[in-house]
C-alpha cells in the first residue's frame, strides 16, 4: 500500500512537472488562461487600489485634511505659503527619482502600455516603471494637477509583463495578459468593468480579438469585485434628481455641444504638448538640470492654486459641482480654462499622472457652460442644464482618450445614470469624429508619434519598425547572397542601408532607387562601412507580408 502511494504521489508531481514545463515553453491552454486572467486580474485590481489608497493617505497627511474629496474646498482655509511650497517639494522629489532612475527622465503612462502591446510582445519597462509609479503618486498626493488612470494602468502592465516573462508566452498571450491587467485596474480603479473591459480592447490592444474578450472580462469582474469589497457598491459621480432629454428638439444641441467638446479637447491636447516643447527649449536655452524642471512647475502649480485651488488634485469635488450644476456659467468657463493651464504645466513638467480624469473635469465643466447658454436660450425646450455637464464630460474625454465606446460607458458607470444614453452617444460621436482629425486618433497615439512611433497609423505603418535589417539580410556565406563587388560598387555610391536600421528606413530605399538588394554595412572605428550582407527586396516584403499576416490572424481570432 505504501508503495503504491509512493508511486502515486511520484506520478503526480511528474506530471505537475510536465504541466509547468508545458504551461512555460507552449503557453497555457484555453481554460488554464482563463485561471491565470482571473489571478492577473486579482493581482491589478489591488495593485490599483493600494495605489488610490496610497494617494489618499499622503495627500490627506500633507493637507492635513479627512476628506480628499473635498479638498479644494479645504486647501481655501491654509496659509497660503503651504498652497505654495507643497507642489514645488513634491516636484523636486519627482525630479531626482527620475533622474536617478529613469534613462530619459520621463514618466511612464498609458501610452508606453499601448507602445508595449503593439511593439514588444505586451511587455513594458519595469525599473522605469516602478519610478513612475513612485513620481505619480508623489505629483498626485503633492497636488499635481492630473489623474490616476495613467500610473495604474501602467502598474497593472508591470504585473502582467512580470506573468509573461515567468511563463515564457509569445506575443498573442503576453498582449492578451496585458488586456486583462488593464482591464483590471481600470475596473478596480472607477467601479466600471463593462468600460474597463472594453478600455483594455479599444485603447490598448486596439482590436476586439474573440479570443482575448473572456479572460479579459473575467479579469474586469475580479478588479470590480475588488474595488466594490474596498469601497462598497457606489458610483464615483451623483446626479441629482432625474435627468430626461426632450427629444427631437434638444438633440441637435447636442450634436453642437459635441463639436465643441471636440475642439476643446483638441485644444487641451495641443496644449499639453505646446507647454512640454516650451519647457523643454526654456530648459536647453537656461541650462537648467533635469530634476529641476518638475520643481519649477510644481511652483508654477502652487502659485496658481493660491488663488484657485480648484486646480490641485484630481478634480472630483468641482467635477461634482458641474454635474450638480452648482457652479454658475461664468465659474464654469474660467475653471475649465484654468484645469487646461494646470494639466498643461503639469504634465509638460514631467511630474506624473494621466489625463483621463483632467479631461472628464474639463468635460464637465464646459457642457455646463454649454448647457447654461443653450436652456437660457431655449428654456421651453431644454432639459436640466447638468445633463449637458455629463454629456460634456464623456465628450471631451472620448475625444482625449480616443475611446468614444469605453468612455461613452464608462460616463455611465461613474454616474449611474443609463437614461441618457443618446445625449452621451451623440456629444461622443460628434467630439471624437472631429478631434481625430485634428491629432492622430488620440493623445496617446500623439504621444508617440511625437516620439517616431508610427502606432497611429495601424500595423501596416508600425509593423515595418519591428524588423531590423539585420535580422532580413543575406550574409556573404548565404548561398543566394549578392555579388559582393557589386555590393561595393553601391557602396562607394552611398547606396547601402546600415545594420540596426528597420525595413521602415529601407524600403523607401528600394522604392526611390529600384534596385533588388541593398548593400548591409556597419560603420568600423574611422566611420567608414564594411560589408554585412545585403537586404533583398524580396525578403523584405515577405518578412513585412508575414507579420501583416500574423496580425489580422491575431485581431479576427
Amino acid at each position: 500500500m505504501l508503495k503504491f502511494l509512493r508511486q502515486q504521489w511520484q506520478q503526480t508531481g511528474a506530471e505537475v512537472n510536465r504541466g509547468w514545463d508545458l504551461l512555460r515553453h507552449k503557453g497555457p491552454s484555453q481554460i488554464q488562461f482563463w485561471f491565470i486572467a482571473l489571478l492577473v486580474g486579482v493581482a491589478a485590481g489591488f495593485g490599483a487600489i493600494l495605489f488610490r489608497g496610497a494617494v489618499e493617505f499622503l495627500q490627506a497627511t500633507i493637507y492635513g485634511t479627512n476628506d480628499i474629496n473635498a479638498l479644494h474646498s479645504f486647501a481655501t482655509t491654509l496659509p497660503w505659503y503651504l498652497i505654495l511650497v507643497i507642489p514645488a517639494l513634491g516636484g523636486v522629489a519627482v525630479g531626482l527619482i527620475l533622474q536617478h532612475f529613469t534613462p530619459d527622465g520621463r514618466v511612464r503612462s498609458v501610452a508606453d502600455v499601448i507602445e508595449g502591446a503593439a511593439l514588444n510582445d505586451g511587455r513594458v519597462e519595469k525599473k522605469a516603471g516602478i519610478a513612475s509609479a513612485l513620481c505619480s503618486w508623489i505629483t498626485l498626493s503633492t497636488g499635481g494637477s492630473t489623474g490616476r488612470e495613467g500610473p495604474v494602468v501602467h502598474i497593472a502592465a508591470m504585473t502582467s509583463s512580470w506573468v509573461a516573462n515567468l511563463l515564457r508566452v509569445d506575443g498573442i498571450t503576453g498582449r492578451d495578459l496585458l488586456g486583462c491587467a488593464v482591464a483590471a485596474a481600470v475596473s478596480a480603479s472607477f467601479n466600471a468593468p463593462i468600460a474597463g473591459a472594453l478600455f483594455a480592447l479599444e485603447v490598448v490592444l486596439r482590436h476586439f480579438a474573440l479570443h482575448a474578450f473572456a479572460p479579459i472580462v473575467v479579469a474586469s469582474a475580479a478588479g470590480t469585485v475588488i474595488n466594490r469589497l474596498a469601497y462598497g457598491d457606489v458610483t464615483e459621480f451623483v446626479l441629482p434628481g432625474t435627468t430626461t432629454v426632450e427629444f427631437y428638439l434638444e438633440l441637435p444641441a447636442f450634436f453642437l455641444l459635441g463639436l465643441v467638446c471636440g475642439g476643446v479637447a483638441v485644444i487641451m491636447m495641443r496644449s499639453i504638448f505646446f507647454a512640454d516643447d516650451l519647457e523643454t527649449a526654456l530648459q536647453e536655452r537656461m541650462g537648467l538640470p533635469h530634476w529641476l524642471r518638475p520643481a519649477v512647475a510644481g511652483l508654477l502649480l502652487g502659485g496658481l492654486a493660491i488663488w484657485f485651488p480648484h486646480i490641485i488634485g484630481v478634480g472630483y469635488e468641482t467635477t461634482s459641482l458641474a454635474l450638480s450644476g452648482n457652479l454658475l456659467m461664468q465659474e464654469a468657463f474660467v475653471f475649465a480654462l484654468l484645469k487646461v493651464l494646470a494639466v498643461s504645466i503639469t504634465m509638460a513638467g514631467r511630474m506624473g499622472g494621466g489625463v483621463f480624469s483632467p479631461a472628464l473635469m474639463v468635460g464637465a465643466l464646459t457642457g455646463l457652460t454649454f448647457g447654461h447658454i443653450a436652456t437660457g436660450i431655449f428654456p421651453d425646450t431644454s432639459s436640466a442644464f447638468t445633463l449637458y455637464a455629463l454629456a460634456g464630460m464623456g465628450a471631451v474625454a472620448a475625444a482625449v482618450l480616443g475611446a468614444p465606446i469605453s468612455t461613452t460607458l464608462i460616463v455611465f458607470e461613474l454616474t449611474g445614470d443609463w437614461q441618457t444614453g443618446l445625449a452621451v452617444m451623440v456629444s461622443v460621436s460628434m467630439s471624437t469624429a472631429l478631434a481625430s482629425r485634428l491629432v492622430d486618433r488620440s493623445f496617446f497615439l500623439t504621444q508617440l508619434e511625437r516620439r517616431n512611433v508610427h502606432l497611429a497609423a495601424g500595423p501596416q505603418a508600425y509593423l515595418l519598425a519591428m524588423f531590423r535589417v539585420q535580422g532580413v539580410m543575406r550574409r556573404p556565406d548565404d548561398a543566394q547572397a549578392a555579388d559582393e563587388q557589386t555590393c561595393h560598387e553601391m557602396i562607394e555610391k552611398g547606396l547601402f542601408v546600415h545594420c540596426t536600421a528597420t525595413l521602415e528606413t529601407a524600403l523607401p530605399m528600394f522604392d526611390r532607387s529600384g534596385v533588388a538588394f541593398l548593400p548591409v554595412v556597419l560603420m568600423d572605428d574611422q566611420d567608414q562601412p564594411v560589408l554585412q550582407g545585403a537586404l533583398f527586396h524580396l525578403d523584405a516584403l515577405k518578412a513585412y507580408n508575414r507579420a501583416l499576416a500574423a496580425t489580422a490572424e491575431e485581431e479576427h481570432s
